[in-house]
């Protein structure tokens, strides 16, 4: 099958096509790696490539709690345990870390002294969420970001980059997707400027591809790759408006331009959310290849069936896989065997232990 084929993804082998998506998982106390992260992912580095959680570039990105950063010497540190695990896999593992700055998703409550929830502009999500401290809370107010800010920010997500290469990443993901804060430009419901950052489909998509531009300065273009979530709601986003098939057409274009490794486009409708409109999926696909990007990955509701056809039919080059490697840490095994998966237990997907993160077992024992 193709899935189990090998591929290049700009410098870095892959031994097989199936992507561990990333997934927030809470495990990083204090916003630091350690050794039961390490663990959870070198169980999983059967993976051709494995995306981590999001990972905070800055101080002010960390709005959930229990998320790890990259931006301090002792983090980037703890991250080569993680690195090291997948690594030292005995067929050897590649891993990305995927860039995650929450923007206005978070309260003050999850963030460290000094640290403030910024956007693009100060609109407030609906709904509340987790804080450690006091239970349930309201989402909080963001200050809208000056222009000092953007390009402070832009900066922080370069140095994280280096910090990546540091702890023996493979390369990152730049997070463009699902309501955090590169969404939040993209977006015009959450993006209300009217500068060079705000206004117009050019002008939102211009943090997105300034923070590409920088990261790609920083470690290459083949180690970076992007992902994007046109059409979805989740961190109550807008969904479909006017010119979106254009804007995430010309993003795609500017992305292909910049020569990124790949493309991760996510689809959450196997969970409720509104299918992405295939047209506008294939439009991305293709005109980020067409301008000179490289891969695609496509991700969502995957069985081993679908994930094939679309490989074969070039409508991917890598498949992504989110909720079955949690508890399925040998998945890549089960599904070339075609073996039944264990369904994940959603009551344990964000505490802070071992359960229901490192103790799922696996067919045959290693």
């Amino acid at each position: 099958m193709k899935l189990f084929s090998p591929l290049h993804l700009g410098p870095v082998s892959l031994k097989n096509r199936v992507v561990m998506a990333p997934m927030t998982r809470n495990r990083a106390l204090g916003n630091l790696p350690n050794e039961l992260m390490a663990e959870y992912y070198g169980q999983r580095a059967d993976a051709g490539l494995i995306l981590t959680e999001g990972t905070s570039p800055s101080p002010n990105g960390l709005g959930y709690p229990r998320i790890p950063g990259i931006h301090s010497p002792e983090q980037t540190k703890r991250w080569q345990l993680i690195t090291n695990a997948v690594h030292a896999h005995a067929h050897g593992g590649a891993i990305f870390i995927q860039l995650m700055h929450a923007g206005r998703v978070g309260n003050r409550l999850n963030l460290p002294e000094g640290a403030e929830l910024i956007a693009p502009s100060a609109v407030t999500m609906a709904g509340n969420l987790w804080t450690d401290s006091q239970g349930e809370q309201p989402y909080g107010t963001p200050r809208e970001m000056t222009s000092g800010d953007i390009q402070s920010t832009i900066g922080e997500y370069a140095e994280a980059a280096r910090n990546a290469i540091t702890a023996g990443f493979d390369g990152v993901e730049i997070h463009a997707a699902n309501g955090y804060l590169i969404t939040q430009f993209l977006d015009p419901g959450s993006n209300i400027r009217n500068d060079e950052y705000g206004g117009d489909n050019t002008r939102r998509n211009r943090f997105a591809l300034d923070v590409a531009t920088a990261v790609i300065a920083a470690i290459g273009s083949g180690r970076v790759g992007i992902r994007l979530s046109p059409y979805g709601l989740f961190n109550d986003m807008s969904g479909s408006y006017e010119g979106i098939a254009e804007q995430y057409g010309e993003l795609a274009t500017a992305a292909g331009k910049l020569k990124l490794a790949y493309v991760h486009l996510v689809d959450h409708s196997a969970m409720g959310a509104p299918k992405p409109e295939a047209a506008t999926v294939q439009r991305i696909c293709r005109e980020f290849k067409n301008a000179g990007g490289g891969c695609v990955i496509l991700s969502g509701g995957y069985d081993r069936e679908r994930a094939e056809a679309d490989l074969v039919s070039g409508a991917a080059d890598l498949i992504g896989y989110g909720r079955p490697f949690i508890s399925n840490p040998d998945l890549v095994e089960r599904l070339r065997n075609n073996e039944p998966l264990a369904v994940p237990d959603q009551a344990t997907f964000y505490a802070s232990g071992s359960a229901g993160y490192t103790d799922y077992p696996v067919l045959t024992p290693r």
